[in-house]
């Protein structure tokens, strides 16, 4: 299994007026390709900064992340957009969906940024949406699904480009058990079926014990990697 992502010493520190925070400490992590994988650790001990930082949403203050073999922060802010549409697919708590559009209509969007053709857009996003279970809802918008179906039409959203990776920050956290196991095994079905590596953060013990591998955060330092 190839390494998909190497963390090179990886540190944060955030600068506030007469302070300094350093949310993340020299981190090394390798991220193998078609791997699942949890982040864990209690709040601000830099899981989602460490997130931030592997989709390019964030800079670090120092270090380097390899992905795929590009030396991410090498790269300016217009060409890390281009990574990120097409590369990595982002799943978070709040599902981030745009209430005007409906389910089909938020799925095409990263395909239609992206310039593809309308109807291929379109194609692939009702394959996606039946994968997840919402063949009957294409045309609901966000406000008329359940929090369960929206997160299923974001995960189908983050997936529409095939990414290389899906980045996932607390995706089940406002699930209850049975919906966010649900939202799980979709990971792991897409993890399985597609070999899209999968990075999670989650708080849940029992999510953590079905992923390959975990990787726990504390003060801004791995503690420990199982």
């Amino acid at each position: 299994m190839n390494n998909l992502i190497e963390v090179k010493k990886i540190s944060k520190i955030f600068y506030g007026k007469d302070s300094e925070i350093s949310a993340l400490k020299d981190v090394d992590l390798t991220i193998k390709s078609a791997e699942t994988i949890g982040i864990l650790g209690i709040s601000g001990s830099g899981k989602s900064t460490l997130l931030h930082i592997l989709g390019t949403l964030d800079r670090p203050t120092s270090g380097e992340v390899v992905f795929d073999g590009m030396n991410l922060f090498n790269y300016d802010d217009d060409e890390l957009s281009d990574i990120r549409n097409k590369k990595i697919g982002f799943v978070f708590q709040f599902h981030y969906l745009l209430q005007d559009f409906d389910a089909l209509e938020n799925v095409m969007i990263p395909c239609l940024i992206n310039g593809q053709n309308k109807d291929t857009a379109k194609e692939k996003s009702i394959e996606l949406l039946e994968k997840v279970g919402l063949e009957n809802r294409l045309h609901h918008k966000p406000g008329e699904l359940s929090g369960g179906e929206q997160q299923r039409v974001a995960i189908a959203r983050a997936v529409v480009q095939d990414p290389k990776v899906i980045l996932a920050d607390e995706p089940t956290g406002n699930l209850d058990l049975k919906n966010g196991m649900s939202i799980l095994d979709l990971f792991l079905e897409l993890n399985h079926d597609r070999k899209i590596t999968c990075v999670i953060i989650t708080h849940n013990k029992e999510i953590a014990n079905r992923l390959e591998r975990t990787v726990t955060l504390s003060d801004g330092t791995i503690l420990n990697v199982n």
